[in-house]
C-alpha cells in the first residue's frame, strides 16, 4: 500500500461512528464496525494537508471534482457521515480570511449577491411556484412544497397579529412571497428591504402582477441604512437574513431594527441557529454562502434582553428544513440537465453536495431553525394566549 494510501486512510479511520465503505484503487477498505452504510469511491485520493487544514473543503471539492462518487444515494451517504462534523479539521490561521470575512457594507452586499443573483431563472427551476428561500412548514404528511411555504407564511403572519393599514417592514424580504400574501389577506403596508437586484427585479414584478403597488414597495438597502425609510412600524420580519450580517454585527441589526419599530410593536425573528457560537463551516463558506455566520439562539436572546426586546414565542422548526431541502433536492434532480447547461457538471455537484449536507445537517441537530418573536417593550394588548 502507497504511503499517500496510508495517511489517507488513517485520517479517515477517525470517522467510525458510522460504517462505510471505500473503494481505492480497485480494493474495498471498511471504517467502522458493522454493516457499510454506503460506499464511497476513490478516484482521486485527498492530499492530507489539505484535509487537515480544511476536512470540509478538501472533501468537498473532491466530490464537486469527481474525484470521490458516492454509491447510491448522497442524502442518505451525508445523513449517516455528518453527524461526526465535530471531527472535521480546519485551520483557523491558514483559512483567516475566509473564515472571518470583512463584514462592511460594500463586502457584505458582494457576499450576499454573490448567492442571490445567481439569476431568477435558476432558482425558479427547483424553488416552488412562491419562490420561497427558507425552510416550509409541513402541517401533514401530503403537502406539497407550497403548501409547506404557504403554511409558514400564514404561521408568521398570524403570530405577527397583523391588523388592516399596519405598517409592515421585511428585513432581507427574497422575492417577496411573504409581503405579497400579508398584503393580499390582511391589507397591510409593507416595505421589503433586499441586497439583490435578482430578487428586487422579480419582486417588482410580482407587486405588478398583483396589483399591489398601494400597498407594497421593495428598495434595495443594507439594513444599517433603515433610517432613510423615514418609517415608524408596526411589525417587523426577518426571515432567513440575520444568518449573513456576521456574528459582530447581531447588535446593530437589532438596534436597527429597534429604531424602526413603534413601542409595543412585534418583531418576528426567523433564523438558522446553532446549540453554541462557531464561525461556521469553511466549505460553506468559499462556495455557498460567503461571510454567512450561523447565530446561536441564547446571544440573539440575550441581546434582545439588552434591547428591551421582550421574548413572548420561541419555536424550533428544525426538521420541518429537513424536509423542504429534501423537496429542493428532489426539484434540483428533475432539472439538472438545465443547471448544467446553465453553469457547469461542477458547479451541479456543488449545488446538489449543498443541498443534501444542509438537509443532513438538520436531521442531526448539528443546526437548527428558530422562530422567536419579540415585543419592542412591553405589549400587554396581546391575547393571552399563545395561538391567537
Amino acid at each position: 500500500m502507497e504511503f499517500v494510501e496510508k495517511e489517507f486512510l488513517h485520517f479517515m479511520e477517525k470517522f467510525d461512528a458510522c460504517p462505510f465503505a471505500m473503494i481505492i484503487n480497485g480494493e474495498t477498505k471498511q471504517i467502522g464496525e458493522g454493516t457499510p452504510v454506503f460506499t464511497v469511491k476513490i478516484h482521486r485520493i485527498p492530499d492530507t494537508n489539505d484535509l487537515l487544514t480544511s476536512t470540509s473543503i478538501a472533501l468537498g471539492e473532491a466530490y464537486m471534482d469527481g474525484d470521490i462518487e458516492i454509491e447510491g444515494d448522497l442524502y442518505t451517504a451525508l445523513n449517516a457521515f455528518l453527524g461526526q462534523l465535530g471531527k472535521f479539521s480546519t485551520d483557523h490561521k491558514k483559512l483567516k480570511k475566509l473564515m472571518f470575512s470583512s463584514d462592511s457594507k460594500k463586502n457584505q452586499s458582494k457576499e450576499v449577491c454573490s448567492h442571490y443573483d445567481l439569476g431568477n431563472d435558476f432558482y425558479k427551476l427547483w424553488l416552488d411556484e412562491s419562490l420561497s428561500y427558507f425552510c416550509g412548514y409541513f402541517t401533514s404528511k401530503q403537502d406539497t412544497l407550497y403548501e409547506a411555504q404557504c403554511n409558514k407564511v400564514e404561521r408568521i403572519l398570524q403570530k405577527l397579529d397583523l391588523k388592516e393599514g399596519m405598517r409592515v417592514l421585511d428585513i432581507g424580504c427574497g422575492w417577496g412571497f411573504l409581503l405579497i400574501q400579508a398584503a393580499k389577506q390582511y391589507k397591510v403596508y409593507g416595505v421589503g428591504i433586499t441586497l439583490s437586484k435578482e430578487q428586487q427585479k422579480k419582486f417588482e414584478e410580482r407587486i405588478r402582477a398583483e396589483h399591489l403597488e398601494e400597498y407594497l414597495r421593495v428598495e434595495l438597502l443594507d439594513y444599517r441604512d433603515l433610517k432613510k425609510l423615514d418609517t415608524v412600524f408596526d411589525r417587523v420580519v426577518s426571515v432567513g437574513m440575520v444568518e449573513h450580517v456576521g456574528r459582530d454585527n447581531y447588535d446593530a441589526f437589532m438596534q436597527c431594527a429597534k429604531e424602526v419599530m413603534k413601542p409595543g410593536g412585534l418583531f418576528l425573528l426567523h433564523f438558522i441557529s446553532a446549540l453554541q457560537e462557531h464561525p461556521g463551516d469553511a466549505w460553506i463558506k468559499k462556495y455557498i454562502f460567503p461571510g454567512g455566520v450561523i447565530p446561536s439562539l441564547r446571544e440573539i436572546i440575550h441581546i434582545a434582553g439588552d434591547k428591551s426586546f421582550f421574548t413572548i414565542d420561541v419555536e424550533s422548526i428544525r426538521r420541518h428544513y429537513n424536509k423542504t431541502l429534501l423537496c429542493w433536492n428532489a426539484n434540483f434532480q428533475e432539472r439538472r440537465a438545465e443547471v448544467v447547461s446553465m453553469f457547469d457538471e461542477r458547479f451541479a455537484r456543488m449545488w446538489e453536495l449543498y443541498l443534501c449536507a444542509c438537509a443532513a445537517t438538520f436531521q442531526n441537530g448539528v443546526i437548527d431553525v428558530h422562530q422567536v418573536l419579540f415585543t419592542n417593550g412591553v405589549n400587554n394588548d396581546l391575547p393571552e394566549t399563545r395561538w391567537y
